[in-house]
């Protein structure tokens, strides 16, 4: 089943769209494990999916403690997001993609900056194959994201000049992308990234709380997930912080 029909099953399933960003800050690996199983089995009733970045990867190794974070997560019914950004040339980027798919993650995130030939359509044809998902960035969250997702350019199709993300949100729906992220942080850049996408590839918003992103800014504006972490993992009750946040989107969009 494709990766986007597997999100909006078990988003439905579960009736929450939050997704735990599970970044934690760095500690000794022991230590870290320990604690990235607390939160997630404190909070799996209150989210979607998991998504995974380097904070985790790297101290931990990804055919190593990793897994029994990935099968923590599985147990609990929750597809898996790698946040690895991929961003190379096509034969990195497919090993990459193999590797993280077969450590068994359902999503990739990748960045369209590379272009498709020789870019990012060797990861596409991995995610097809393996029954997986790809996640395009098109509007980050931190405050630097204009420089490049925001900078003009011209666009050789219409011959206009526009803004990076409406032409990577082009090419979301061209490449048949399972999603794209744009910062909950600019939720005008999420309304100008759905009308590109007219509902056909969902938004992916992360920087929900911390980074001052507004749940019912992101949500009215078009996005469909709300990837949370920070506002999550560092809260002293990390089941009661993710209930409300799954609660706040549900009045949102009642």
């Amino acid at each position: 089943m494709p990766f986007k029909l597997v999100m909006e099953q078990i988003s439905k399933r579960k009736n929450s769209r939050v997704i735990l960003a599970l970044d934690l800050q760095p500690d000794n690996p022991e230590t870290l494990l320990k604690k990235a199983q607390k939160i997630l089995g404190a909070v799996h009733m209150h989210i979607c999916a998991v998504k995974f970045n380097r904070h985790l990867i790297l101290p931990l190794g990804l055919y190593n403690d990793v897994q029994r974070l990935v099968d923590q997560a599985k147990k609990y019914d929750l597809p898996l997001i790698m946040d690895c950004k991929i961003n190379d040339i096509g034969n990195t980027n497919r090993t990459i993609a193999e590797h993280y798919f077969k450590a068994g993650f359902d999503a990739v995130t990748a960045n369209p900056l590379v272009g498709w030939q020789d870019g990012l359509q060797p990861v596409f044809e991995v995610a097809e194959k393996m029954q997986h998902g790809v996640i395009l960035l098109v509007y980050m969250s931190h405050r630097g994201a204009w420089e490049g997702y925001g900078q003009k350019v011209f666009n050789e199709n219409t011959g206009e000049i526009i803004p990076q993300h409406r032409i990577f949100a082009e090419k979301a729906l061209e490449w048949k992308a399972d999603g794209v992220v744009v910062g909950s942080t600019y939720p005008s850049k999420i309304q100008e990234v759905q009308l590109t996408l007219k509902n056909e590839v969902p938004i992916y918003s992360p920087g929900i709380g911390t980074q001052g992103g507004i749940i019912e800014a992101a949500l009215k504006n078009g996005a469909k997930y709300l990837i949370v972490g920070r506002t999550i993992t560092l809260s002293q009750d990390p089941s009661k912080t993710a209930e409300g946040i799954k609660l706040a989107a549900q009045t949102c969009l009642s």
